[in-house]
């Protein structure tokens, strides 16, 4: 197959070559065709369809252009095995049956026969076209085909997971991948946990089974308010049942098991956590490499301060049952329960895990990992360093929607600064500003408060470096203080890397940067700090050692509500190196999926004046200064940051006269 649209557009040439289609439109044209089959497109509707609002001969034109686009790919010959057909009235794209993805797919599916069903389960990487960036007005052309094929992997999944044991291990392997697939996209997918659940049971793990469905049904819950279906509640009754008879048979055993250490609860206002040992769905000669990853994870999550890790030895007392994360956060008087499973096929090891919220049940974050045998130890290490870095975010998330609910008249300083976390990541103005007013509050009740003073200087650099102040001195000097305010804040991640961040963007690099360093020396899996310690290599013109920070920071927390500015870093390090068009690549990225950002739009107007693009330039040099009508270039260069990097402050200088921005 030579054309994928399940998972995203994926195409090779007859020569073995990646398809790049010249436009956005050209490719999605190409899917279009490909979707539609024989039978192809009305030419008129295709021009009136991909570009409204251009007048009939202007969109015809534009079709024509596209279609010589996909003709310079697959150009018509005798013997060509993709090419473009068609007459005045109709377009199509003909090609042989195993050409293209969803053409098997449809094919395969249409039998009884397992091994078919399991090899269109494999063919199922996605959504049709998952990741491509698709305009609002050809949404209704792609929509109904993206419903459809996942209909269809649903009805499969579901499929595969009855079929009889002596359908062999690579159907159920396959049906196991297809619903991890389909759950990565749609977290409620009832099918794909039944199909898990029937998975976990033939192979004798209820445990795990039964954990399956209390993440189904916490998501069912927090996503749709809906409780699973009959089909879904019957198969966890049978499993509870063989439970309750477990359990009874093994109630006149003399010995108990160990009984959890009882945590009454804490004077603190952190929330806690506990991990869990993790299901070991492989060999009891996996045991070891099971406790090993739960140690690590454990001790990682230990290095944050934002949080209170209970010990291994209490979390494991439950080791090897069923429990209801409500009694183990009874019990234990945590927040949150980690928890997981890890099996071995092969030289591949495969992790699961899960944040839970002890009360609600709800589930936080989840995510698999895959490694190799091969050195089992790194492994560990990577899989503990990146579950701590995307499982800080997803507490802090969680506190924050607590401290939302609370009314204010119970408000502690703590639930303050959990208030004002959304609001400190630079994305706008009127937040920065909702932000600097919480984090005063939380002075107030508590003036000794390191981590408030130091996120407000922070906020105040913020409205210097974004030019959101009518006059960045002041800020600058408000941020200053703010950091000699937070006094002794050694011990706490969060509050150095704040004040680091904001000593930095007043272009103090050298004072900034022990704050920073010392940050991830007390949190190595910090993915703020990680960021910040690429942006002061950048500031200290040293943007070679900056990609790998930067790099380490989107790893460990992919889902960051700061990811757009670890973006942007890994953007301006790669123009600061030479590779320009890559940088203008991820602008476009970030300003199509955050267009409120505006200094995306500053860089994108650099960056394509320097690439030689002034259109774009031009284009996003306007939607800057109607976002920022107060926007100089004299007061950009001013910004202190730019102290260490003269060179290439000028270079963006003469960037931006190009793009057409006002001077003064």
């Amino acid at each position: 197959m030579r054309i994928r649209l399940l998972g995203g557009l994926d195409v090779t040439s007859a020569d073995g070559q990646s398809v790049r289609f010249g436009t956005r439109k050209s490719a999605l044209l190409f899917a279009a065709l490909i979707l539609a089959g024989r039978r192809g497109h009305n030419r008129e509707g295709l021009a009136e369809g991909f570009w409204p609002g251009r007048g009939d001969a202007q969109s015809r034109n534009s079709l024509r252009q596209a279609l010589a686009d996909i003709r310079r790919w697959f150009p018509a010959a005798g013997d060509a095995a993709i090419s473009i057909e068609g007459d005045q009235e109709t377009v199509a794209l003909t090609a042989g049956p195993d050409e293209a993805d969803v053409w098997v797919f449809e094919r395969k599916i249409a039998g009884n026969e397992m091994a078919d069903l399991a090899f269109a389960a494999g063919l199922y990487r996605g959504d049709v076209l998952a990741g491509e960036v698709i305009p609002e007005h050809l949404e209704e052309w792609f929509g109904p085909h993206q419903v459809r094929y996942r209909q269809k992997a649903l009805q499969m999944v579901e499929r595969l997971s009855l079929a009889p044991p002596e359908a062999g291990a690579a159907n159920e392997m396959a049906c196991e991948q297809l619903a991890e697939r389909l759950l990565a996209s749609d977290p409620t997918a009832e099918a794909a946990h039944r199909a898990l659940m029937r998975i976990h049971i033939a192979r004798g793990h209820e445990n795990a089974a039964l954990r399956q469905f209390e993440s189904c049904r916490a998501l069912l819950r927090k996503h749709l308010e809906v409780e699973p279906e009959a089909q879904t509640n019957a198969l966890a009754q049978s499993l509870q049942s063989l439970d309750r008879h477990r359990q009874a048979e093994s109630a006149h055993d003399t010995a108990q098991p160990p009984q959890p250490v009882s945590n009454p609860g804490r004077p603190h206002d952190q929330p806690s956590v506990a991990v869990m040992a993790f299901d070991n769905l492989g060999g009891v000669d996996d045991e070891y490499f099971a406790d090993g990853v739960v140690e690590e994870i454990t001790a990682a999550l230990s290095r944050i301060r934002d949080f209170f890790v209970i010990a291994r030895q209490s979390a494991f007392t439950y080791k090897g049952r069923f429990v209801d994360v409500r009694k183990v956060g009874r019990e234990l008087g945590v927040t949150y329960v980690v928890e997981g499973t890890i099996r071995r096929g092969g030289d591949r090891l495969r992790i699961s895990v899960q944040l839970v919220d002890a009360e609600t049940r709800t589930q936080l974050w989840s995510e698999r990992y895959e490694g190799t045998t091969d050195d089992i130890f790194e492994f560990q290490d990577r899989i503990a360093a990146q579950v701590a870095g995307a499982i800080h975010p997803a507490i802090r998330g969680a506190e924050i929607e607590l401290a939302k609910r609370k009314p204010p008249t119970s408000m502690r300083a703590y639930d303050f600064v959990m208030r004002a976390y959304p609001n400190i990541w630079g994305r706008r103005k009127d937040t920065n500003d909702q932000a600097i007013e919480l984090l005063k509050k939380a002075i107030a009740v508590d003036p000794a408060y390191g981590r408030a003073h130091a996120l407000l200087a922070w906020c105040h650099a913020s409205n210097a470096a974004y030019l959101w102040a009518e006059h960045p001195e002041s800020e600058l000097k408000k941020a200053r203080a703010a950091v000699e305010a937070a006094g002794p804040i050694g011990d706490d991640p969060t509050a150095l890397t704040a004040a680091g961040s904001a000593l930095s963007m007043c272009g103090e690099q050298e004072r900034a940067a022990p704050f920073i360093e010392k940050a991830l020396k007390l949190d190595p899996n910090n993915a703020w700090a990680w960021a910040r310690h690429g942006w002061i290599a950048i500031y200290k013109d040293e943007a070679g050692h900056a990609q790998e920070r930067f790099r380490r920071a989107m790893t460990l927390s992919p889902m960051d509500p700061f990811a757009f500015n670890m973006r942007l870093g890994m953007a301006t390090a790669m123009a600061k190196t030479g590779f320009v068009s890559d940088a203008v690549a991820i602008a476009r990225e970030v300003i199509a999926a955050h267009p409120d950002i505006i200094m995306s739009y500053r860089y994108l107007a650099a960056w394509s004046a320097m690439s030689g693009d002034l259109e774009t330039a031009r284009w996003a040099a306007q939607k800057l200064l109607a976002a920022q009508p107060d926007f100089t270039i004299e007061r950009y260069r001013s910004l202190p940051f730019f102290t260490h990097m003269s060179e290439w402050a000028d270079r963006v200088v003469r960037a931006l006269k190009q793009a057409g921005l006002p001077e003064r």
